[in-house]
C-alpha cells in the first residue's frame, strides 16, 4: 500500500530575522519523495500543529486514504495505517494534547482532538491552488485536526474567502518539489 512519513528541515539564512524561518516537510512514500514550503508565519497555529505532529511519529505508515484525479490526496489519519480500515478518513489527534505555534504559543487541542481555524485575516487568503497542503475538516468551525489533503487541481471552491460553497479549508503550505509524484499519487487505485 501506498503511505507517507513525513519528515522536517528547518532552513534558515543568515541574514533574515529569527521568525522568518523557512520550513520545509519532506514526504517520503513508498512511490518516492516530495517535498514541501510550509506558511509558517502566515499560517502559525496549522503549522505547528503538522509539524508537531510530523516530529511525534503521529504520521508514520499512514496510507493516503482518498485519493481522487483532478482532484485531491488526502492524508494524515490514524485508522489509514490499516489500508483496509473502513474508519479511515474519521480519525485524528488526541484530545487536550498540546502543541506549539510556529509563532512560540501553546495551544491545546479540543476535546476531539482539534485546533482553531487560520481564517478570515487577509494574510491567510491563500487559494487551494494545485500542489497547496489544505487542512481537511467536518465544515463545522474548528474540526481540522490531523488529516489535511494536497490539491492536484485549482480548487477554489475549497477557498474559506470563496462563498461558491460554505467549504473552508485553509491552506498552509505547497509542493516545492516532485509535484509529478503528487499527481501520480492521486491516479493510484
Amino acid at each position: 500500500g501506498l503511505f507517507g512519513k513525513p519528515g522536517y528541515h528547518h532552513h534558515q539564512q543568515q541574514h533574515l530575522p529569527l521568525l522568518n524561518i523557512m520550513t520545509v516537510a519532506t514526504f517520503t512514500t513508498t512511490m518516492g519523495t516530495f517535498k514541501a514550503e510550509l506558511y509558517t508565519q502566515q499560517m502559525p497555529i496549522t503549522c505547528g500543529n503538522f509539524i508537531d505532529l510530523a516530529n511525534s511519529g503521529y504520521y508514520d505508515g499512514v496510507h493516503f486514504h482518498r485519493v481522487i484525479p483532478n482532484f485531491m490526496n488526502q492524508f494524515g489519519c490514524p485508522h489509514a495505517k490499516d489500508p483496509n480500515s473502513s474508519r479511515s478518513g474519521t480519525g485524528g489527534p488526541e484530545g487536550g494534547t498540546s502543541f506549539q505555534s510556529c509563532d512560540g504559543k501553546t495551544y491545546t487541542r479540543n476535546s476531539g482532538g482539534n485546533i482553531p481555524d487560520e481564517v478570515g485575516q487577509d494574510h491567510q487568503r491563500i487559494t487551494n491552488d494545485v500542489g497547496t497542503l489544505s487542512m481537511a475538516n467536518t465544515g463545522r468551525p474548528e474540526s481540522g485536526g490531523s488529516q489535511f489533503f494536497i490539491n492536484v487541481n485549482h480548487n477554489s471552491f475549497l477557498d474559506w474567502f470563496d462563498k461558491s460553497t460554505p467549504s473552508a479549508h485553509p491552506v498552509f503550505g505547497k509542493i516545492s518539489e516532485g509535484l509529478d509524484l503528487v499527481e501520480k499519487i492521486s491516479k493510484v487505485r
